[in-house]
């Protein structure tokens, strides 16, 4: 009788123990997608070191897989998004954030475009405006009047050429 007793106990704790392992692994399995999808969504945001031109999701460099993982380690640990961003940011600066703020010289690289645009519209408005009305010229240049006599002389050149 004890035997029995044994091992029905002995295949509840089994049971109970692949239950858990089945609903732990179910739940890690969930967790570890979000995560890949917030290590993508930082690492997008990331420039690689050494591409420099490219994105950490999108770079296949080696550095970039290991700042991929380093992403990822953070964010298990516990640290949130913004706190990935401002570790790699206190390491490298502004300059490894792909939009980096406006603020401080950063600014002047966010307004320079702009101005530049409109500083391009005001140069072509000003010159234009040159080219249609030039002080002292003659609104339109007139051509001589041709006379009775020039046409009867050009006619007659006319047919000559024709024959």
């Amino acid at each position: 009788m004890n035997r029995a007793i044994a091992e029905r106990a002995a295949r509840a704790v089994a049971g109970l123990l692949a239950l858990a392992s089945v609903l732990g692994s179910g739940g890690e399995a969930a967790g570890a997608t979000v995560r890949e999808e917030e290590v993508q969504a930082i690492a997008s945001q990331l420039r690689c070191v050494v591409c420099q031109n490219l994105s950490v999701a999108d770079s296949p460099s080696e550095m970039a897989g290991q700042m991929r993982d380093l992403i990822r380690e953070r964010l298990v640990a516990g640290d949130r998004p913004a706190e990935v961003m401002a570790y790699f940011v206190e390491r490298y600066g502004d300059w490894v954030l792909l939009s980096p703020p406006a603020r401080g010289l950063n600014l002047v690289l966010w307004l320079a475009p702009f101005a530049a645009v409109v500083g391009g519209l005001a140069l072509v408005l000003t010159r234009t405006r040159g080219w249609r009305r030039r002080p002292g010229a003659p609104e339109r240049e007139t051509l001589p009047a041709v006379g009775p006599g020039d046409r009867e002389r050009l006619a007659a050149e006319l047919e000559r050429l024709g024959d």
